[in-house]
Protein backbone atom coordinates (compact mmCIF):
# COMPACT_ATOMS: atom_id res chain seq x y z
CA UNK A 1 0.00 0.00 0.00
CA UNK A 2 2.82 2.24 1.07
CA UNK A 3 4.69 1.20 -1.96
CA UNK A 4 1.24 2.38 -4.23
CA UNK A 5 0.95 5.80 -2.47
CA UNK A 6 5.00 6.63 -3.06
CA UNK A 7 4.28 5.77 -6.95
CA UNK A 8 1.53 7.51 -7.40
CA UNK A 9 2.85 10.73 -5.63
CA UNK A 10 5.72 10.32 -8.00
CA UNK A 11 3.59 9.88 -10.98
CA UNK A 12 1.65 13.39 -9.75
CA UNK A 13 4.85 15.28 -9.22
CA UNK A 14 6.18 14.15 -12.76
CA UNK A 15 3.07 15.15 -14.26
CA UNK A 16 2.95 18.94 -12.61
CA UNK A 17 6.78 18.92 -13.44
CA UNK A 18 5.89 18.39 -17.23
CA UNK A 19 3.05 20.21 -17.10
CA UNK A 20 5.29 23.37 -15.92
CA UNK A 21 2.85 23.69 -12.69
CA UNK A 22 5.64 22.81 -10.74
CA UNK A 23 9.43 22.93 -10.50
CA UNK A 24 11.39 20.20 -10.71
CA UNK A 25 13.89 21.40 -8.23
CA UNK A 26 13.29 21.88 -4.28
CA UNK A 27 12.95 25.95 -3.75
CA UNK A 28 14.72 26.40 -0.39
CA UNK A 29 13.78 30.41 -0.76
CA UNK A 30 14.23 31.53 3.06
CA UNK A 31 10.49 31.58 4.63
CA UNK A 32 8.69 34.94 4.29
CA UNK A 33 8.08 37.62 7.73
CA UNK A 34 5.11 36.10 9.41
CA UNK A 35 1.20 38.00 8.38
CA UNK A 36 -0.98 37.64 11.24
CA UNK A 37 -4.72 38.05 10.88
CA UNK A 38 -6.72 38.95 13.56
CA UNK A 39 -9.42 41.01 12.15
CA UNK A 40 -7.97 44.24 13.13
CA UNK A 41 -4.47 45.42 12.27
CA UNK A 42 -4.08 44.99 8.72
CA UNK A 43 -2.27 48.10 7.78
CA UNK A 44 -1.58 50.09 4.29
CA UNK A 45 1.98 48.24 4.12
CA UNK A 46 1.06 44.64 4.80
CA UNK A 47 -2.18 44.83 2.46
CA UNK A 48 0.62 46.04 -0.37
CA UNK A 49 2.60 43.13 0.69
CA UNK A 50 0.08 40.55 -0.14
CA UNK A 51 -0.93 42.21 -3.13
CA UNK A 52 2.84 42.23 -5.01
CA UNK A 53 4.25 39.76 -3.03
CA UNK A 54 3.40 35.66 -3.73
CA UNK A 55 5.76 34.21 -1.60
CA UNK A 56 3.75 34.91 2.15
CA UNK A 57 3.44 33.26 5.25
CA UNK A 58 0.13 34.37 6.63
CA UNK A 59 -2.01 32.85 10.03
CA UNK A 60 -4.56 33.03 11.81
CA UNK A 61 -3.77 34.65 15.39
CA UNK A 62 -4.45 32.86 18.44
CA UNK A 63 -7.04 35.30 20.14
CA UNK A 64 -8.91 35.39 16.96
CA UNK A 65 -9.29 31.44 16.61
CA UNK A 66 -10.79 31.44 20.27
CA UNK A 67 -13.15 34.36 19.59
CA UNK A 68 -13.98 32.49 16.50
CA UNK A 69 -14.77 29.65 18.42
CA UNK A 70 -16.83 31.04 20.98
CA UNK A 71 -19.11 32.68 18.54
CA UNK A 72 -19.59 29.72 16.15
CA UNK A 73 -20.68 27.92 19.43
CA UNK A 74 -23.08 30.67 19.68
CA UNK A 75 -24.50 30.93 16.39
CA UNK A 76 -25.25 27.43 16.93
CA UNK A 77 -26.67 27.65 20.13
CA UNK A 78 -29.39 30.52 18.91
CA UNK A 79 -30.30 28.28 15.81
CA UNK A 80 -30.81 25.38 17.44
CA UNK A 81 -32.80 27.37 20.06
CA UNK A 82 -35.35 28.59 17.04
CA UNK A 83 -34.19 31.94 15.48
CA UNK A 84 -34.82 31.79 11.79
CA UNK A 85 -31.41 32.92 10.38
CA UNK A 86 -30.83 34.52 6.66
CA UNK A 87 -28.41 31.83 5.08
CA UNK A 88 -28.49 29.17 8.24
CA UNK A 89 -31.87 27.86 8.49
CA UNK A 90 -33.64 30.33 5.38
CA UNK A 91 -32.79 30.75 2.03
CA UNK A 92 -31.64 33.61 -0.01
CA UNK A 93 -32.97 37.09 -1.61
CA UNK A 94 -36.15 36.45 -2.69
CA UNK A 95 -36.25 33.32 -1.45
CA UNK A 96 -35.77 34.30 2.35
CA UNK A 97 -38.76 33.19 3.27
CA UNK A 98 -38.62 29.10 2.62
CA UNK A 99 -37.17 27.31 5.40
CA UNK A 100 -34.53 24.98 5.36
CA UNK A 101 -34.57 22.44 7.28
CA UNK A 102 -31.43 20.73 9.91
CA UNK A 103 -30.31 17.89 7.32
CA UNK A 104 -31.14 20.76 4.35
CA UNK A 105 -28.36 23.37 5.19
CA UNK A 106 -24.86 21.37 4.70
CA UNK A 107 -25.60 21.15 1.03
CA UNK A 108 -27.35 24.19 0.98
CA UNK A 109 -23.75 25.98 1.47
CA UNK A 110 -22.67 24.12 -1.34
CA UNK A 111 -25.35 24.36 -3.68
CA UNK A 112 -25.44 28.27 -2.76
CA UNK A 113 -21.37 28.66 -4.61
CA UNK A 114 -22.84 26.95 -7.34
CA UNK A 115 -25.51 29.35 -8.30
CA UNK A 116 -23.94 32.16 -7.50
CA UNK A 117 -20.70 31.43 -9.25
CA UNK A 118 -22.50 32.62 -12.71
CA UNK A 119 -19.56 35.49 -13.51
CA UNK A 120 -18.12 35.60 -16.36
CA UNK A 121 -15.56 38.44 -18.20
CA UNK A 122 -11.56 38.56 -17.76
CA UNK A 123 -9.90 37.27 -14.41
CA UNK A 124 -9.36 39.27 -11.99
CA UNK A 125 -5.39 39.67 -11.68
CA UNK A 126 -3.57 37.23 -9.00
CA UNK A 127 -2.46 39.39 -6.62
CA UNK A 128 -6.11 41.38 -6.28
CA UNK A 129 -7.21 37.69 -5.76
CA UNK A 130 -5.23 36.80 -3.31
CA UNK A 131 -5.49 39.97 -1.32
CA UNK A 132 -9.20 39.34 -1.57
CA UNK A 133 -8.87 35.96 -0.18
CA UNK A 134 -6.30 38.03 2.82
CA UNK A 135 -9.38 41.00 2.79
CA UNK A 136 -11.86 38.12 3.62
CA UNK A 137 -9.92 36.25 5.96
CA UNK A 138 -9.74 38.99 7.92
CA UNK A 139 -12.67 40.16 8.44
CA UNK A 140 -13.81 37.03 9.36
CA UNK A 141 -11.41 36.85 12.30
CA UNK A 142 -13.41 39.38 13.98
CA UNK A 143 -15.63 36.91 14.76
CA UNK A 144 -19.25 38.35 14.12
CA UNK A 145 -19.92 36.25 11.61
CA UNK A 146 -20.16 32.78 13.07
CA UNK A 147 -18.01 30.55 10.94
CA UNK A 148 -15.36 28.38 11.92
CA UNK A 149 -11.41 29.22 12.15
CA UNK A 150 -11.06 26.02 10.06
CA UNK A 151 -12.25 28.49 7.16
CA UNK A 152 -9.98 30.85 7.65
CA UNK A 153 -7.19 28.31 7.49
CA UNK A 154 -8.66 27.00 4.57
CA UNK A 155 -8.46 30.50 2.86
CA UNK A 156 -4.88 31.15 4.26
CA UNK A 157 -3.03 27.97 3.48
CA UNK A 158 -4.88 28.79 -0.63
CA UNK A 159 -2.88 31.91 -0.48
CA UNK A 160 0.51 30.99 1.38
CA UNK A 161 0.72 27.66 -1.19
CA UNK A 162 -0.18 29.96 -4.47
CA UNK A 163 -3.75 28.16 -4.94
CA UNK A 164 -5.20 30.64 -6.63
CA UNK A 165 -8.60 30.73 -7.56
CA UNK A 166 -9.42 32.00 -11.10
CA UNK A 167 -12.44 34.80 -10.72
CA UNK A 168 -14.35 36.68 -12.97
CA UNK A 169 -15.01 40.58 -12.52
CA UNK A 170 -18.21 41.04 -14.33
CA UNK A 171 -21.25 40.39 -11.98
CA UNK A 172 -20.76 41.53 -8.95
CA UNK A 173 -23.36 44.95 -8.49
CA UNK A 174 -21.41 46.10 -4.89
CA UNK A 175 -24.01 44.30 -2.94
CA UNK A 176 -21.49 41.92 -2.03
CA UNK A 177 -19.07 40.45 -4.14
CA UNK A 178 -21.29 37.22 -4.91
CA UNK A 179 -20.53 36.14 -8.18
CA UNK A 180 -16.60 36.23 -8.18
CA UNK A 181 -16.18 34.99 -4.06
CA UNK A 182 -18.73 32.18 -5.33
CA UNK A 183 -16.04 31.39 -7.86
CA UNK A 184 -13.20 31.52 -5.33
CA UNK A 185 -15.56 29.18 -2.78
CA UNK A 186 -15.62 26.50 -5.17
CA UNK A 187 -12.07 26.18 -5.79
CA UNK A 188 -12.05 26.49 -1.97
CA UNK A 189 -13.69 23.42 -1.25
CA UNK A 190 -11.70 21.60 -4.46
CA UNK A 191 -14.97 21.76 -6.77
CA UNK A 192 -15.48 22.57 -10.60
CA UNK A 193 -13.82 26.12 -10.73
CA UNK A 194 -9.88 25.70 -11.52
CA UNK A 195 -7.32 27.73 -10.04
CA UNK A 196 -4.44 29.28 -11.06
CA UNK A 197 -0.88 27.47 -9.61
CA UNK A 198 2.82 28.38 -10.34
CA UNK A 199 1.78 30.26 -13.51
CA UNK A 200 -0.58 27.68 -14.78
CA UNK A 201 -4.25 27.00 -15.13
CA UNK A 202 -4.88 23.88 -13.50
CA UNK A 203 -7.61 22.20 -11.75
CA UNK A 204 -8.05 22.83 -8.04
CA UNK A 205 -7.76 19.20 -6.96
CA UNK A 206 -4.55 18.82 -9.00
CA UNK A 207 -2.86 22.04 -7.11
CA UNK A 208 -4.23 21.17 -4.12
CA UNK A 209 -2.82 17.79 -4.43
CA UNK A 210 0.81 19.30 -5.62
CA UNK A 211 0.89 21.64 -2.57
CA UNK A 212 0.22 19.24 -0.09
CA UNK A 213 -3.28 20.58 0.93
CA UNK A 214 -6.16 18.31 1.61
CA UNK A 215 -8.14 18.15 -1.94
CA UNK A 216 -11.57 18.61 -0.32
CA UNK A 217 -12.84 21.29 1.86
CA UNK A 218 -16.68 21.16 3.45
CA UNK A 219 -18.42 24.17 4.50
CA UNK A 220 -20.90 24.03 7.36
CA UNK A 221 -24.13 25.52 7.88
CA UNK A 222 -23.75 29.10 7.77
CA UNK A 223 -20.54 29.88 6.03
CA UNK A 224 -20.92 30.41 2.67
CA UNK A 225 -22.73 33.36 2.73
CA UNK A 226 -19.91 35.11 5.02
CA UNK A 227 -17.76 33.78 2.28
CA UNK A 228 -19.15 35.28 -0.63
CA UNK A 229 -20.94 38.19 1.15
CA UNK A 230 -18.94 41.77 1.47
CA UNK A 231 -16.81 43.91 -0.55
CA UNK A 232 -13.43 42.27 -0.19
CA UNK A 233 -12.68 41.84 -4.10
CA UNK A 234 -14.10 45.41 -4.99
CA UNK A 235 -11.49 46.67 -1.85
CA UNK A 236 -8.73 44.60 -3.42
CA UNK A 237 -8.81 46.16 -6.56
CA UNK A 238 -9.23 49.68 -5.04
CA UNK A 239 -6.15 49.30 -3.41
CA UNK A 240 -4.77 47.86 -6.07
CA UNK A 241 -5.86 51.36 -7.91
CA UNK A 242 -4.77 53.63 -5.22
CA UNK A 243 -1.06 52.01 -5.32
CA UNK A 244 -1.24 53.02 -9.14
CA UNK A 245 -2.60 56.06 -9.01
CA UNK A 246 0.03 57.57 -6.62
CA UNK A 247 2.71 55.98 -9.11
CA UNK A 248 0.83 57.95 -11.38
CA UNK A 249 1.02 61.01 -9.75
CA UNK A 250 4.90 60.41 -9.71
CA UNK A 251 4.80 60.01 -12.91
CA UNK A 252 3.12 63.08 -14.04
CA UNK A 253 5.29 65.14 -11.30
CA UNK A 254 8.41 64.01 -14.02
CA UNK A 255 6.55 64.63 -16.79
CA UNK A 256 5.60 68.47 -15.87
CA UNK A 257 9.18 68.83 -14.43
CA UNK A 258 10.36 68.28 -18.08
CA UNK A 259 7.31 70.72 -19.50
CA UNK A 260 8.07 73.27 -17.16
CA UNK A 261 11.97 73.35 -18.07
CA UNK A 262 11.72 73.14 -22.09
CA UNK A 263 8.91 75.66 -21.93
CA UNK A 264 11.41 77.65 -18.90
CA UNK A 265 8.45 78.08 -16.84
CA UNK A 266 7.27 81.22 -14.59
CA UNK A 267 8.01 79.86 -11.11
CA UNK A 268 5.52 82.20 -9.23
CA UNK A 269 2.93 79.80 -9.32
CA UNK A 270 4.37 77.30 -7.54
CA UNK A 271 5.24 79.91 -4.72
CA UNK A 272 4.54 78.35 -0.96
CA UNK A 273 3.51 81.84 -0.01
CA UNK A 274 0.64 82.06 -2.43
CA UNK A 275 -0.51 78.22 -1.50
CA UNK A 276 -0.56 78.61 2.13
CA UNK A 277 -2.72 81.81 1.61
CA UNK A 278 -5.02 79.32 0.10
CA UNK A 279 -4.86 77.44 3.62
CA UNK A 280 -5.47 73.85 1.23
CA UNK A 281 -2.77 71.04 2.82
CA UNK A 282 -2.79 68.98 -0.27
CA UNK A 283 -2.36 71.86 -2.81
CA UNK A 284 0.56 73.16 -0.62
CA UNK A 285 2.04 69.82 -0.79
CA UNK A 286 1.47 69.72 -4.62
CA UNK A 287 3.52 72.90 -5.20
CA UNK A 288 6.21 71.66 -2.84
CA UNK A 289 6.61 68.21 -5.34
CA UNK A 290 7.13 70.18 -8.47
CA UNK A 291 9.37 73.05 -6.43
CA UNK A 292 11.41 69.64 -5.74
CA UNK A 293 11.49 68.33 -9.38
CA UNK A 294 12.56 71.17 -9.78
CA UNK A 295 14.97 72.61 -7.41
CA UNK A 296 18.24 74.31 -8.67
CA UNK A 297 17.09 75.06 -12.28
CA UNK A 298 18.34 77.87 -14.32
CA UNK A 299 16.40 77.35 -17.19
CA UNK A 300 13.38 78.83 -15.26
CA UNK A 301 14.61 81.88 -14.21
CA UNK A 302 15.14 85.36 -15.97
CA UNK A 303 18.33 84.40 -17.35
CA UNK A 304 17.00 81.47 -18.87
CA UNK A 305 14.17 83.13 -20.33
CA UNK A 306 16.66 85.72 -21.80
CA UNK A 307 19.18 82.78 -22.87
CA UNK A 308 16.30 80.90 -24.79
CA UNK A 309 15.32 84.01 -27.05
CA UNK A 310 12.05 85.07 -25.08
CA UNK A 311 11.40 88.45 -26.91
CA UNK A 312 8.68 89.56 -24.31
CA UNK A 313 8.34 89.26 -20.37
CA UNK A 314 6.28 86.09 -20.05
CA UNK A 315 3.73 87.47 -17.01
CA UNK A 316 2.45 84.52 -16.28
CA UNK A 317 2.10 81.37 -17.94
CA UNK A 318 -1.49 79.78 -18.91
CA UNK A 319 -3.95 78.57 -16.67
CA UNK A 320 -3.18 74.34 -17.31
CA UNK A 321 0.30 75.57 -15.79
CA UNK A 322 -0.59 77.66 -13.14
CA UNK A 323 -3.22 75.30 -11.72
CA UNK A 324 -1.62 72.13 -11.79
CA UNK A 325 -0.75 71.94 -8.27
CA UNK A 326 -4.23 72.28 -7.19
CA UNK A 327 -4.17 68.97 -9.64
CA UNK A 328 -2.18 67.64 -7.64
CA UNK A 329 -3.49 68.19 -4.65
CA UNK A 330 -6.84 67.46 -5.14
CA UNK A 331 -5.73 63.76 -6.27
CA UNK A 332 -3.85 63.79 -3.26
CA UNK A 333 -6.66 64.56 -1.50
CA UNK A 334 -8.70 62.02 -2.67
CA UNK A 335 -5.93 59.16 -2.33
CA UNK A 336 -5.53 59.89 1.21
CA UNK A 337 -9.17 59.61 1.44
CA UNK A 338 -9.27 56.61 -0.24
CA UNK A 339 -6.69 55.09 2.04
CA UNK A 340 -8.35 55.76 4.89
CA UNK A 341 -11.57 53.97 3.45
CA UNK A 342 -10.08 50.74 1.90
CA UNK A 343 -8.30 50.21 5.41
CA UNK A 344 -11.40 51.00 7.88
CA UNK A 345 -13.35 48.33 5.32
CA UNK A 346 -10.20 45.96 5.46
CA UNK A 347 -10.74 45.68 9.02
CA UNK A 348 -14.29 45.55 9.19
CA UNK A 349 -16.96 42.75 9.41
CA UNK A 350 -18.63 43.07 6.11
CA UNK A 351 -21.16 40.28 6.02
CA UNK A 352 -25.11 39.83 6.24
CA UNK A 353 -26.09 38.24 8.75
CA UNK A 354 -23.59 39.10 12.09
CA UNK A 355 -23.74 37.66 15.10
CA UNK A 356 -23.43 39.48 18.85
CA UNK A 357 -23.31 38.38 22.23
CA UNK A 358 -26.19 39.77 24.11
CA UNK A 359 -26.21 41.27 27.61
CA UNK A 360 -28.39 38.56 28.69
CA UNK A 361 -26.64 36.07 27.60
CA UNK A 362 -26.47 34.16 24.82
CA UNK A 363 -25.95 34.79 20.92
CA UNK A 364 -28.37 36.46 18.71
CA UNK A 365 -28.18 37.24 14.86
CA UNK A 366 -28.34 40.79 13.67
CA UNK A 367 -29.58 41.11 9.53
CA UNK A 368 -28.18 44.63 8.05
CA UNK A 369 -25.97 45.70 4.86
CA UNK A 370 -22.44 45.59 5.99
CA UNK A 371 -22.17 43.97 3.24
CA UNK A 372 -22.91 46.84 0.68
CA UNK A 373 -19.50 49.00 -0.31
CA UNK A 374 -21.36 52.01 -0.95
CA UNK A 375 -18.53 54.45 0.35
CA UNK A 376 -16.04 52.88 -1.47
CA UNK A 377 -17.97 52.59 -4.48
CA UNK A 378 -18.69 56.30 -4.31
CA UNK A 379 -14.72 57.26 -3.55
CA UNK A 380 -14.04 54.95 -6.85
CA UNK A 381 -16.09 57.45 -8.84
CA UNK A 382 -13.90 60.58 -7.29
CA UNK A 383 -10.83 58.97 -7.83
CA UNK A 384 -12.05 58.24 -11.36
CA UNK A 385 -12.91 61.89 -11.77
CA UNK A 386 -9.55 63.25 -10.45
CA UNK A 387 -7.53 60.63 -12.98
CA UNK A 388 -9.68 61.58 -15.79
CA UNK A 389 -8.77 65.20 -14.68
CA UNK A 390 -5.05 64.61 -14.71
CA UNK A 391 -5.16 62.60 -17.86
CA UNK A 392 -7.02 65.91 -19.69
CA UNK A 393 -4.23 68.10 -18.29
CA UNK A 394 -1.43 65.90 -19.07
CA UNK A 395 -2.71 65.64 -22.94
CA UNK A 396 -3.56 69.26 -23.08
CA UNK A 397 0.15 69.88 -21.61
CA UNK A 398 1.91 67.21 -24.53
CA UNK A 399 -0.43 69.38 -27.37
CA UNK A 400 1.04 72.78 -26.25
CA UNK A 401 4.99 71.80 -27.13
CA UNK A 402 3.95 71.10 -30.58
CA UNK A 403 3.39 74.59 -31.73
CA UNK A 404 6.21 77.16 -31.06
CA UNK A 405 3.52 80.19 -29.90
CA UNK A 406 2.40 78.26 -27.29
CA UNK A 407 5.39 76.68 -26.14
CA UNK A 408 7.87 79.39 -26.31
CA UNK A 409 9.87 78.37 -28.87
CA UNK A 410 10.36 75.07 -29.01
CA UNK A 411 10.76 73.89 -32.48
CA UNK A 412 7.38 72.53 -34.15
CA UNK A 413 6.25 69.23 -34.08
CA UNK A 414 9.29 68.35 -32.05
CA UNK A 415 10.97 67.15 -35.07
CA UNK A 416 14.49 66.48 -34.10
CA UNK A 417 16.13 67.48 -37.99
CA UNK A 418 15.00 69.77 -41.02
CA UNK A 419 11.42 71.09 -39.98
CA UNK A 420 9.06 70.03 -42.87
CA UNK A 421 11.43 67.27 -44.27
CA UNK A 422 10.93 65.87 -40.61
CA UNK A 423 7.50 65.58 -38.94
CA UNK A 424 8.75 65.18 -35.50
CA UNK A 425 6.24 64.08 -32.56
CA UNK A 426 2.68 65.26 -33.90
CA UNK A 427 1.15 61.29 -34.21
CA UNK A 428 2.49 60.17 -30.98
CA UNK A 429 0.61 63.71 -29.50
CA UNK A 430 -2.58 62.23 -31.46
CA UNK A 431 -2.04 58.74 -29.56
CA UNK A 432 -2.67 60.97 -25.78
CA UNK A 433 -5.32 62.48 -27.93
CA UNK A 434 -7.71 60.25 -28.78
CA UNK A 435 -7.74 58.27 -25.40
CA UNK A 436 -9.50 61.08 -23.71
CA UNK A 437 -12.75 60.91 -24.71
CA UNK A 438 -12.68 57.71 -23.59
CA UNK A 439 -11.45 58.58 -20.28
CA UNK A 440 -14.03 61.28 -19.79
CA UNK A 441 -16.70 58.58 -20.63
CA UNK A 442 -15.38 56.35 -18.07
CA UNK A 443 -14.96 58.83 -15.44
CA UNK A 444 -18.84 59.11 -15.57
CA UNK A 445 -19.65 57.77 -12.15
CA UNK A 446 -21.49 54.54 -11.93
CA UNK A 447 -22.62 55.22 -8.51
CA UNK A 448 -25.82 57.12 -9.54
CA UNK A 449 -26.73 54.33 -11.68
CA UNK A 450 -28.17 51.69 -9.69
CA UNK A 451 -30.34 49.07 -10.92
CA UNK A 452 -32.83 46.82 -8.83
CA UNK A 453 -32.35 43.20 -8.90
CA UNK A 454 -34.12 39.62 -7.37
CA UNK A 455 -37.54 41.16 -7.70
CA UNK A 456 -37.01 43.99 -5.83
CA UNK A 457 -35.81 42.90 -2.79
CA UNK A 458 -32.41 44.19 -3.74
CA UNK A 459 -33.44 47.46 -5.46
CA UNK A 460 -30.73 49.52 -4.69
CA UNK A 461 -26.59 48.59 -5.48
CA UNK A 462 -24.02 50.54 -5.26
CA UNK A 463 -22.12 49.08 -8.68
CA UNK A 464 -18.87 49.46 -7.39
CA UNK A 465 -17.77 46.44 -9.83
CA UNK A 466 -18.62 48.79 -12.45
CA UNK A 467 -17.20 52.07 -10.93
CA UNK A 468 -13.86 49.91 -10.08
CA UNK A 469 -14.14 48.44 -13.82
CA UNK A 470 -14.08 52.48 -14.95
CA UNK A 471 -11.40 53.20 -13.09
CA UNK A 472 -8.73 50.48 -13.63
CA UNK A 473 -9.78 50.79 -17.16
CA UNK A 474 -8.81 54.53 -16.85
CA UNK A 475 -5.63 53.75 -15.17
CA UNK A 476 -4.31 52.08 -18.05
CA UNK A 477 -5.75 54.70 -20.59
CA UNK A 478 -3.66 56.98 -17.95
CA UNK A 479 -0.24 55.60 -18.01
CA UNK A 480 -0.37 56.49 -21.97
CA UNK A 481 -1.37 59.45 -21.69
CA UNK A 482 1.91 60.39 -19.15
CA UNK A 483 4.18 58.26 -21.38
CA UNK A 484 3.23 60.14 -24.72
CA UNK A 485 3.73 63.41 -22.16
CA UNK A 486 7.33 62.15 -20.72
CA UNK A 487 8.80 61.11 -24.43
CA UNK A 488 7.81 64.42 -25.68
CA UNK A 489 8.94 66.62 -22.75
CA UNK A 490 12.44 64.65 -23.21
CA UNK A 491 12.41 65.61 -26.48
CA UNK A 492 11.64 69.61 -25.87
CA UNK A 493 14.26 69.74 -22.96
CA UNK A 494 17.12 68.05 -25.41
CA UNK A 495 15.99 70.37 -28.35
CA UNK A 496 16.23 73.16 -26.12
CA UNK A 497 20.02 72.35 -25.08
CA UNK A 498 21.75 74.50 -27.36
CA UNK A 499 20.73 77.20 -27.28
CA UNK A 500 20.76 77.28 -23.29
CA UNK A 501 23.90 76.56 -22.94
CA UNK A 502 26.00 75.91 -19.37
CA UNK A 503 22.60 76.42 -17.57
CA UNK A 504 21.43 73.84 -15.56
CA UNK A 505 18.00 72.01 -15.05
CA UNK A 506 16.31 71.04 -12.17
CA UNK A 507 17.92 68.15 -10.59
CA UNK A 508 14.80 66.35 -10.33
CA UNK A 509 14.48 66.99 -14.00
CA UNK A 510 17.90 65.66 -14.56
CA UNK A 511 17.33 62.93 -13.43
CA UNK A 512 14.22 62.12 -14.86
CA UNK A 513 15.69 63.03 -18.51
CA UNK A 514 18.51 60.72 -17.84
CA UNK A 515 16.31 57.84 -16.91
CA UNK A 516 14.14 58.21 -20.19
CA UNK A 517 17.42 58.57 -22.29
CA UNK A 518 18.76 55.18 -20.45
CA UNK A 519 15.96 53.89 -22.43
CA UNK A 520 14.93 56.10 -25.34
CA UNK A 521 17.38 58.31 -27.55
CA UNK A 522 16.87 61.44 -28.70
CA UNK A 523 14.80 62.24 -31.87
CA UNK A 524 17.13 63.23 -34.93
CA UNK A 525 15.90 62.32 -38.35
CA UNK A 526 12.18 61.00 -38.22
CA UNK A 527 11.97 57.28 -37.15
CA UNK A 528 9.15 54.37 -36.23
CA UNK A 529 8.08 55.57 -33.51
CA UNK A 530 5.36 52.91 -31.74
CA UNK A 531 8.58 51.31 -29.98
CA UNK A 532 9.33 54.97 -28.32
CA UNK A 533 5.86 55.27 -27.31
CA UNK A 534 5.52 51.58 -25.72
CA UNK A 535 8.89 52.15 -24.12
CA UNK A 536 7.82 55.42 -22.52
CA UNK A 537 4.53 54.09 -21.58
CA UNK A 538 6.67 51.05 -19.66
CA UNK A 539 8.50 53.20 -17.84
CA UNK A 540 5.16 54.56 -16.42
CA UNK A 541 4.00 51.09 -15.43
CA UNK A 542 7.75 49.97 -13.98
CA UNK A 543 6.97 53.49 -11.79
CA UNK A 544 11.04 54.47 -13.18
CA UNK A 545 10.60 57.52 -11.78
CA UNK A 546 9.51 57.14 -8.17
CA UNK A 547 13.05 57.04 -7.06
CA UNK A 548 13.55 60.55 -8.94
CA UNK A 549 10.37 61.91 -6.89
CA UNK A 550 11.64 60.93 -3.78
CA UNK A 551 14.96 62.03 -3.83
CA UNK A 552 13.79 65.14 -4.85
CA UNK A 553 11.50 65.16 -2.16
CA UNK A 554 14.30 64.35 0.06
CA UNK A 555 15.98 68.03 -0.71
CA UNK A 556 12.58 69.81 -1.07
CA UNK A 557 13.30 73.65 -2.23
CA UNK A 558 12.21 76.21 -0.26
CA UNK A 559 9.71 78.91 -2.55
Amino acid sequence: MRKWIRVAAVTLMCALVSQGVVAAEFDDSPPTELIAVDGGHLDWPTMLRVLRDDNLTVRLADSARQRMNTTRQGALDSVAAGQRVYGWNQALGPLKDRPLEPDQQREFQRRMLRSHAAGVGPMLPPGVVRLALVLRANSMARAAMGVRPEVVDRMLSMVEAGVLPLMPEIGSLGTGDLQPMAAAGLSMIGEHNPVLFRGKQVAASMAFRAAGLPERFTLESGEALPLISGGSVVTARFVEAIDRAEHDLHGFAAAFALFLEATRAEQGAFDERTHTERNLDHDIDGAGDIRSMVCGTEWMTDQGRERSGDAHPRIQDATSVRSTPHVIGGLRHSLETARDTALREANASTSNPLIFEKDSGGYEFVMGGNWAVTRIGAQIDALNAQIANLAILSEGLSGRLLEPKWSYGVPANLAGGEIGLNSGMVQAQTVAAALIPEIQVRAHPASTMSRPVKGGQEDLNTMAMASMRNLADNLDRLDIVLGVQILMGAQAVDLMRERMGELRLGSGTEAVHAVVRRRIPVLHDDRYLSPDVDAAIALVREDAFTPAFRAADETRCAA
